[in-house]
């Protein structure tokens, strides 16, 4: 029988990686930063229109301009971070799912056992089980 684990995926960070997380990071912070312009201009554009409660438009478009501004400041300090990341430290990028076999006789509490597979410049540099 087949099961389904989780396993967790982990980035050593190097100078080139660090390069990249903050690439993300920023053209992320831009991206939202863009969206919350277009959202102040799409409000103010439905505000002159006839047959729009404008109390009801006006709170609908804060709380997406809120929304984004709350991760922004999420990216700003993930910025923070990432700059006092010291070379060599094991980051978590994500979780992916394994099959794994189980059958009579299998030692539960291996098969349960959390596994990593560790990855430097998106090479897979050791599995830990």
């Amino acid at each position: 029988m087949k099961i389904i684990k989780k396993i967790v995926v982990k980035q050593v960070v190097t100078e080139n990686s660090k390069d990249k997380l903050k690439s993300n990071f920023i053209d992320h912070k831009m991206r939202l930063e863009q969206e919350c312009q277009q959202l102040l201009f799409e409000q103010r554009k439905l505000q002159n229109k006839a047959g729009v409660s404008k109390q009801e438009l006006v709170s609908r478009f804060q709380q997406e301009i809120k929304n984004r501004k709350e991760k922004i400041k999420l990216l700003d300090f993930k910025l923070e971070q990432l700059e006092m990341l010291a070379i060599g430290s094991e980051i978590v990028e994500k979780e992916v799912e394994a099959l794994v076999e189980v059958g009579v006789g299998t030692n539960w509490k291996q098969v349960m056992e959390k596994s990593a597979i560790v990855i430097k410049d998106d090479v897979v540099i050791r599995i830990d089980e």
